[in-house]
């Protein structure tokens, strides 16, 4: 077993009631405990710790008779009863002699000599004690008011276990540890004793859970705010372009000031081997811890919020700040890097960036810009690509019709009697029809375009004309069924 010195007892002065008056911090080891008077000292064998047994203050040439005797006799210290008052000539013997001059301030003698007996046999009653002892501290830390409840925890159970105690994000962490500190099913890390120690061991489970529960409840007070306006901004999003006013008032009410320009992000996860498979449970909440932390002392103002898998980032800012999409950008690198490490390498999280834009609508713009621009990646196989949104040409224009429920439901309806057909042969049918509109309903053109025989791309059409039962060559029906194919292929890789 390691010797036990003054200095061990001293780590552990606040369970003890003991404090260091004079001489060194570490005497002599301590091989022994007796409970013993200031005359008998002399008879004392090398390696005892004397505990000064009585409640009266000695005489202090008593006292320097004693320091004198330990200092002669190799004992490891003095403990002398509460209310002793150390004199100029005890402090200057006692550090002369290497002999320290403990008080204690709380247990009788006889109890305090038993406790430090415990430590000197360091069986798994001092253990326990001690275990104990550091939870109840660590408890009346985590009741304390204000500051950083998670370090005071961990600061007051290293104090009362004399082992200091981190909190480890470099180790492997699973539900199943029990030093593994979790904010909700978010695994942060695992609590560490700077030295093998059974106390520590027993009591790190309890000190783990109370370090989990601080930092949940630290984390919803500081992210509480946040996680409503991301409500909003996922309604906002999904919502009829009508509706839009009506968000105004509660987003004032809840701090989202709907009138600057927002720039948004839209993050799709998907599975490499499987498209259809959704993203694991907990990347979800791990993600949005990771991502609240990240922003949280950036100038900008920013939201998280999740639709399904998705996850929507929006960064506001004053109309015309300088390099908005750009810092949106360093953001979103940094989110997705996270979600492939939490996620695993068979996962994929591409981004789509939209542009500034101002006001409610323009949040919605913003948004819908980003998702095209995620789904147009996805489609063209750019997965894990960070996409900025087209802001030139048709596209532009047509993603105002995609970013509303009400028109992008009624071009689906021109195109729905395709579905029928299945997915691959109505994506065909829609390519083509598409093709073929495009250049003036020319088969040479499409079948060019299209890489087929015009008489291969002449029966497709009149296939899609059958089942369809419109009229192509009627201007307005012309003009509704390309605009619907080039709003269904702008989506298509969200389906």
């Amino acid at each position: 077993m390691a010797q036990l010195t003054t200095a061990d007892l001293l780590m552990q002065a606040d369970r003890l009631g003991i404090q260091l008056v004079a001489g060194p911090r570490e005497g002599a080891p301590i091989e022994r405990v007796d409970v013993t008077t200031l005359p008998e000292l002399a008879a004392l064998t090398a390696g005892t710790l004397a505990v000064i047994a009585g409640e009266d203050s000695p005489p202090p040439y008593l006292v320097d008779v004693a320091i004198r005797h330990a200092s002669a006799r190799g004992l490891a210290g003095i403990v002398m009863p509460a209310g002793f008052s150390a004199t100029e000539t005890a402090v200057v013997l006692a550090h002369r002699g290497a002999v320290p001059l403990i008080i204690a301030h709380e247990m009788r003698p006889p109890d305090l000599a038993v406790a430090i007996d415990r430590m000197l046999s360091g069986g798994a009653a001092e253990s326990m004690t001690r275990a104990a002892y550091a939870v109840e501290k660590a408890t009346q830390a985590a009741a304390e008011p204000g500051g950083d409840a998670a370090a005071a925890i961990l600061e007051a159970a290293g104090a009362a276990l004399g082992v200091r105690i981190e909190l480890s994000d470099r180790l492997a962490t699973s539900w199943t540890d029990g030093d593994a500190v979790f904010v909700g099913e978010v695994p942060v890390g695992r609590l560490v004793a700077e030295t093998s120690d059974p106390a520590a061991t027993v009591a790190l489970p309890v000190i783990a859970s109370l370090v989990s529960r601080a930092m949940q409840r630290d984390l919803q007070a500081r992210f509480a705010p946040n996680q409503s306006r991301a409500d909003l901004i996922v309604e906002l999003v999904l919502a009829e372009a009508g509706r839009v006013d009506g968000f105004i008032a509660p987003a004032a009410r809840l701090g989202l000031p709907l009138h600057l320009s927002h720039a948004v992000a839209w993050m799709r996860p998907r599975h490499r081997s499987d498209p259809g498979l959704r993203a694991p449970r907990f990347v979800e909440a791990a993600l949005e811890l990771f991502t609240l932390q990240l922003i949280e002392d950036r100038p900008e103002r920013w939201h998280i919020a999740f639709i399904q898998d998705d996850v929507i980032a929006v960064s506001t800012e004053e109309h015309g700040a300088g390099d908005h999409q750009r810092r949106l950008r360093d953001v979103m690198l940094k989110v997705q890097a996270q979600a492939r490490r939490i996620a695993g390498d068979d996962w994929t999280y591409t981004v789509g960036l939209g542009t500034p834009q101002t006001g409610a609508a323009g949040l919605r713009q913003s948004a819908a810009e980003a998702r095209v621009a995620a789904d147009s990646a996805i489609a063209g196989g750019r997965l894990d690509a960070v996409e900025l949104t087209d802001v030139t040409g048709l596209r532009r224009l047509l993603l105002d019709f995609y970013a509303s429920p009400i028109s992008r439901n009624l071009l689906d309806d021109i195109l729905q009697p395709l579905d029928a057909l299945g997915a691959e042969r109505s994506a065909t049918a829609v390519r083509t029809l598409l093709s073929y509109l495009s250049n003036r309903n020319s088969l040479v053109q499409a079948g060019r375009e299209l890489n087929l025989h015009p008489n291969a791309v002449g029966y497709r059409i009149r296939r899609a004309r059958e089942v369809l039962d419109v009229d192509l060559d009627d201007p307005d029906t012309r003009f509704a069924v390309e605009l619907a194919c080039r709003v269904r292929l702008l989506g298509a890789g969200s389906r």
